[in-house]
């Protein structure tokens, strides 16, 4: 008994050498920084291999992830997952990886702008929330989306305040817990209708009131196009100074094929001081043909079976890239890694400042919010069929990576789609914006699998145990230098 009390006690010392969090991620002034103090630039994918949550098998994750981790990716976009569900294999995986998530907090039925309007109900409060407490636990979570192309055009106005209620709401919300503050934004639809918009969300008086990141989805670069003839240095131009972080929450044309990724030596370039990188469309092949991986040969459209077939596109297995495109992406990252700056040095002398509020105008084509006006308070209507955020019972987890393979925070690997059925995510085009057909996880933020538990596994022991050996081992993953034990 005494010798296994000694394996125990040596084994607990051990694993708390080689348990450690993936740097967590946060906001100061207009960009993004880990807990290590790098600023940090995201390379992302979207990711949503099936409709409603794509984190929940472990198995599918820890294969995908180590393919992104091949990519060079460093982030995922998901846009639907299951509240209630247990996702620490899954982002246990990807933190493995060196992958961030970012969140969509929003379902098919909890849009900010649903049917005629938008609002801010307590039934949407309670599935956000519920959202916000299973994902906070995971340090690799690095962002919250509280809505996606909620606004479209200029008659879509009168849905920005609603963005800042729920941020409000959510942010509050999270304090009272006790949680990280995990940065809240928003990604906007890359049209010249809605110029003001990026203004409005970070411009009020009370910094509470205010987003914490802004993203564009934009698929106006496409084919052999340049920083000026794609638009981006109009884009780049109409950010100087803007006082949150931006990066491109969705970008890949593929009206020009094979995709070169060419944006992204803008993105990473002349682009890098004010943005904070970009998420590609998308990580699987489908209907759209956007895909940078398959999962099998392409059948004919009408074969669907469940969540694993959908509209001939197999959508899980092992993942295999689509050439050229995989690693046209690929080349191009592995050239592109700014360094930034350091978060203490940049700290001692950022200086942002809140643009001017749009004003309100009249007309039928017309921004028509007051700045001034107080944010609509929370509307009790229910929502039918949701059930209540409340409600759920959260899985408790936490991510926990080994020293011998700690990630790369500032490029290491990352996803997001729109699933068949349900409307586009993409945007409704301006300039040279090219809009994607239907995709297969992602979903505009206006209405128009297989759970595997990742607990820890229990491994029963032989009632003979050679303690050296096992002593042994489990220092040699520490790295503990096994000539400097005695015991031993």
């Amino acid at each position: 008994m005494a010798s296994f009390n000694l394996i125990a006690i040596l084994l607990a010392a051990v694993l708390a050498i080689t348990v450690q969090s993936i740097p967590t991620i946060s906001v100061t002034g207009s960009k993004f920084f880990t807990s290590e103090g790098k600023q940090f630039y995201i390379k992302g994918v979207a990711y949503q291999l099936v409709e409603n949550d794509p984190l929940v098998d472990t198995a599918q994750c820890q294969r995908d992830a180590t393919l992104m981790q091949q990519l060079g990716a460093n982030s995922i976009r998901v846009y639907h997952v299951d509240p209630a569900a247990d996702h620490n294999g899954c982002m246990n995986a990807f933190a493995q990886a060196g992958i961030y998530i970012w969140v969509d907090l929003d379902s098919f039925k909890t849009y900010i702008r649903l049917g005629d309007g938008p609002s801010w109900t307590q039934n949407k409060s309670d599935s956000f929330r519920a959202i916000m407490d299973n994902f906070q636990q995971y340090d690799n979570t690095a962002g919250f989306f509280v809505g996606n192309e909620v606004l479209n055009d200029i008659t879509d106005s009168s849905s920005a305040p609603y963005l800042l209620s729920a941020t409000v709401d959510l942010r509050a919300y999270g304090k009272s817990k006790g949680y990280r503050p995990i940065p809240i934004g928003y990604s906007a639809t890359d049209t010249g209708a809605l110029p003001m918009l990026a203004d409005y969300l970070v411009c009020r008086e009370n910094p509470e009131e205010r987003l914490d990141f802004y993203a564009l989805n934009s698929y106006r670069w496409c084919g052999q196009s340049t920083f000026e003839t794609s638009g981006y240095n109009i884009i780049l131009n109409s950010t100087e100074n803007y006082p949150v972080p931006i990066f491109f929450s969705e970008v890949g044309c593929n009206t020009v094929a094979p995709r070169d990724f060419g944006d992204q030596a803008a993105v990473f370039g002349p682009m890098a001081d004010q943005w904070s990188g970009s998420i590609i469309y998308e990580w699987i092949q489908e209907m759209n043909q956007y895909g940078l991986v398959s999962y099998g040969p392409q059948q004919d459209a009408s074969v669907n079976e469940g969540s694993s077939i959908v509209q001939g596109f197999t959508r899980q297995g092992t993942p295999t890239p689509i050439a050229p495109d995989f690693d046209n992406l690929k080349n191009q990252w592995a050239t592109l890694s700014p360094t930034g700056i350091d978060s203490a040095a940049y700290a001692a002398t950022v200086q942002t400042t809140a643009p001017a509020c749009p004003a309100s105008t009249a007309g039928t084509s017309a921004w028509t919010i007051d700045p001034r006006a107080a944010l609509p308070t929370m509307d009790a209507a229910a929502i039918s069929g949701m059930t209540s955020g409340s409600s759920f019972s959260v899985p408790s987890g936490g991510i926990t990576v080994p020293n011998s393979s700690g990630p790369s925070t500032t490029n290491a690997p990352g996803g997001s789609q729109t699933l068949s059925g349900e409307p586009s995510n993409l945007p409704s085009s301006g300039g040279n914006s090219a809009t994607p057909a239907s995709g297969s996880g992602s979903a505009s933020g206006s209405a128009s699998a297989t759970s595997q538990a990742a607990g820890s596994r229990t491994v029963p022991m032989p009632v003979e145990v050679n303690e050296a050996l096992i002593i042994r081992t489990f220092l040699a993953i520490a790295g503990v230098s096994l000539g400097a034990m005695v015991l031993l």
